[in-house]
């Protein structure tokens, strides 16, 4: 079926172009089920704002100022009772990539060490669901009619549109030594309509993860009071 995928791809470049105005990797969703909350129990989540992840809680109480280094673990798969082996792998490759783009950019202020010191913070990070892309059902409701309008249709009424991957995490900071929670995310993201997500069907739910290591490097350095802090 490898001429049916490549037609699809063709037909899709050919009509929207790789310049989709407002196309974009990943995106927020409109919601996510609080109950899947696997790190913090969800009676301390919070709804977000904004660009603010979907649930959070911060501790107010933590000068922030104190931390200048950091441990990442290595990032969690919370259904891997439920998956193949198949299945299994590609959360697997998300994770490790997960691992990846956090430490790369927490390693751009902080100092990443192995074992707890003094001001250093733990980072925690749980895949909870994650779906790839279906490339033909993304491409026909890209360039049909009938197929754009009920994609149309479908992100009306979910905030998803037809045939993209997405992907839901959630995160925990905590004081590497006394195990205090400084901070917690819960969130959800969605994918946009472009040309990558057919071609890597993973595209979308590695997008997020990208995002989430940035937001959470942005949102330490807010919190210290940092002036350089770039926000996704």
């Amino acid at each position: 079926m490898k001429w049916m995928r490549a037609a699809v791809i063709s037909a899709f470049v050919a009509a929207v172009g790789l310049q989709m105005v407002g196309c974009v990797g990943s995106m927020q969703a409109r919601s996510v089920d609080i109950k899947d909350s696997p790190l913090v129990s969800a009676a301390i989540l919070e709804p977000g704002s904004a660009d603010q992840a979907l649930y959070r809680y911060v501790n107010r109480k933590v000068d922030f100022r104190q931390y200048g280094k950091a441990i990442v673990e290595p990032v969690l798969i919370m259904k891997d009772g439920e998956l193949s082996n198949d299945e299994l792998q590609d959360y697997q490759k998300l994770a490790n990539n997960a691992y990846v783009y956090l430490t790369q950019e927490l390693g751009k202020d902080y100092a990443l060490v192995q074992a707890p010191e003094p001001g250093t913070f733990r980072v925690q990070m749980a895949i909870i669901d994650a779906d790839n892309s279906k490339p033909v059902r993304n491409t026909l409701s890209s360039v049909m009619p009938i197929g754009i309008g009920l994609s149309a249709v479908k992100y009306a009424a979910t905030g998803k549109q037809s045939g993209v991957g997405e992907i839901t995490v959630e995160m925990k900071v905590t004081d590497a030594a006394s195990g205090e929670l400084l901070g917690a995310a819960l969130d959800r993201r969605v994918g946009g309509k472009t040309p990558t997500g057919i071609v890597d069907t993973w595209y979308n739910a590695d997008e997020g993860l990208k995002y989430w290591a940035k937001r959470l490097a942005f949102v330490m350095c807010d919190m210290r009071g940092g002036t350089n802090c770039v926000k996704p």
